[in-house]
């Protein structure tokens, strides 16, 4: 119910824009059409690495790694993982969804990430060569070990 009425909302705001000045929502609703194409291809990607994730991992699978019951090596996984891996905000916290709803834990998927976000092994050369190597390391240590903090609080909250 919510979203039908943000899509009331929406709509009756652009309709009060277009009658208030129709050359400017014209060029608003160009620039929101050619936005939109610039993300439908990260768009789908988010869809097709969801897709992928969720026909590899069954259920089962996923609350063993990633559940409840997985403790502290499944948030440690989880956390390395995050680590490593080099996904964009938004797809991550779709990702985030679907595993919690296919049986990963609170907390293992707040350390998932949390250091999908701050930590970066990937791109630890590029990090080193701007930032110098003493302060990239202290920085992705420091991030790595709030993230498990951030997990343990989230487990413990929820």
């Amino acid at each position: 119910m919510f979203t039908y009425i943000l899509y009331g909302l929406a709509g009756s705001g652009l309709a009060i824009s277009f009658f208030k000045d129709r050359n400017k929502t014209k060029m608003a609703l160009k620039k929101a059409w050619k936005s939109f194409e610039n993300i439908l291809p990260q768009f789908l990607s988010i869809l097709i690495i969801i897709g992928l994730a969720l026909a590899i991992l069954s259920p089962e699978t996923i609350t063993i790694l990633l559940g409840t019951r997985s403790g502290i090596w499944g948030v440690l996984g989880a956390a390395i993982i995050g680590s490593i891996t080099l996904i964009p905000g938004f797809v991550a916290f779709p990702l985030a969804a679907a595993l919690l709803k296919n049986g990963a834990g609170y907390m293992q998927i707040a350390a998932f990430v949390s250091t999908l976000m701050m930590v970066g092994i990937v791109t630890l050369p590029l990090e080193i060569k701007t930032f110098g190597k003493r302060a990239t390391i202290i920085r992705n240590i420091s991030a790595f070990v709030f993230s498990l903090i951030a997990a343990v609080v989230i487990g413990v909250v929820l």
